[in-house]
């Protein structure tokens, strides 16, 4: 998994829109969807998560977003997808236009959150889920709670797993680099709940940063709004706090998705950014960790995906896609491999 500075970890949903960009970013006005809410869905509790579905088709497609990244994280393939079918996007507790949660239990949180919205929403079962990065942790952690929702995986880039493995200087790094962002990330916290982070004092000038030339003005102050909750500070010292131990463990040898077409995008720069020496071990750690996963489904299958980072939603939107129609094709087809 990459090693992030605090910075990029708490503006990683802001920059999204200008990832691998040429040149200066123009505000996309199409994108001022995001600036609004879709639909409020109740999950009981008193919470309410923020919902996007667009087109008709069955089966429909649930697009799960990575780590600190919301609704907004497929805004290059939701529109394609919702040509053929049906397809739905959300903000998870604590981003976006979503509520808070109390969980601390990240992913199993997040299934759970998941399958309340999903049945609040009356979303026709079995889909296609679709996760990136942290979010294929728990569409994963999804199929093995509630198989029978599952008509097919879409897991990209799934981030390695059992990194001491391959490099133990690497993984103490990351460890280190992630106990170190906690004080900061709890110091916003306690400055959201406090009014203080709208006009931060010094202490807090790192918790966020200025408006994303990529978006309007009222795109960026939904999302600049977003932040100053406590409840989006929540989340990200939930996914911090959870991440050590998450990504620590390799594939769990019990895991099995039986014959439920599982499809691994394996972008070929996901380590681009890091030194020669360490890129050779994090490339090895991935490839065990796709292997590792698509061997929990009969019907597991590594797709490279060329000229990606690990940001495959925005650097090769057309991939995905691709691979969502394959897979709606697979689920068609129970018990056939795939070709």
């Amino acid at each position: 998994m990459f090693r992030q500075t605090l910075a990029a970890i708490v503006v990683a949903s802001i920059s999204i829109a200008t990832s691998h960009a040429d040149g200066p970013a123009q505000p996309d006005a199409a994108l001022d969807v995001y600036a609004k809410p879709g639909e409020s869905i109740s999950i009981g509790a008193g919470h309410h998560l923020n919902l996007r579905c667009s087109g008709k088709g069955s089966p429909t497609v649930i697009l799960e977003s990575g780590a600190m990244a919301d609704s907004l994280a497929w805004f290059k393939v939701q529109p394609q997808v919702a040509t053929f079918t049906r397809v739905c996007a959300y903000d998870r507790a604590g981003y976006g236009f979503s509520d808070g949660s109390a969980s601390t239990r990240y992913v199993d949180g997040s299934v759970d959150d998941l399958h309340a919205l999903i049945h609040s929403a009356k979303i026709a079962m079995p889909a296609v889920f679709v996760g990136h990065s942290l979010g294929t942790n728990i569409v994963r952690a999804y199929a093995s709670k509630h198989a029978a929702d599952v008509a097919a995986m879409v897991l990209l880039d799934p981030p390695e797993q059992d990194v001491a493995r391959f490099s133990p200087a690497w993984a103490k790094a990351e460890d280190e680099s992630r106990a170190a962002s906690l004080p900061m990330i709890r110091a916003c916290a306690q400055g959201a709940r406090d009014g203080k982070l709208g006009s931060p004092p010094p202490e807090l000038a790192q918790c966020l940063r200025g408006p994303n030339p990529a978006f309007s003005a009222a795109l960026n102050a939904a999302q600049r709004a977003s932040k100053l909750r406590p409840a989006f500070w929540h989340s990200v010292l939930a996914v911090q706090e959870g991440n050590g131990e998450l990504y620590s463990q390799p594939v769990p040898p019990q895991e099995n998705h039986g014959a439920i077409p599982l499809l691994i995008l394996a972008p070929d720069g996901s380590h681009n950014d890091a030194p020669p020496d360490d890129r050779k071990a994090l490339d090895a750690a991935s490839a065990a960790t796709h292997k590792a996963i698509a061997g929990t489904s009969t019907r597991g299958e590594i797709v490279p995906v060329a000229h990606s980072s690990h940001e495959v939603e925005m650097d090769q939107p057309d991939a995905v896609v691709d691979a969502i129609k394959k897979a709606i094709k697979l689920a068609a087809t129970p018990g056939r491999t795939s070709s």
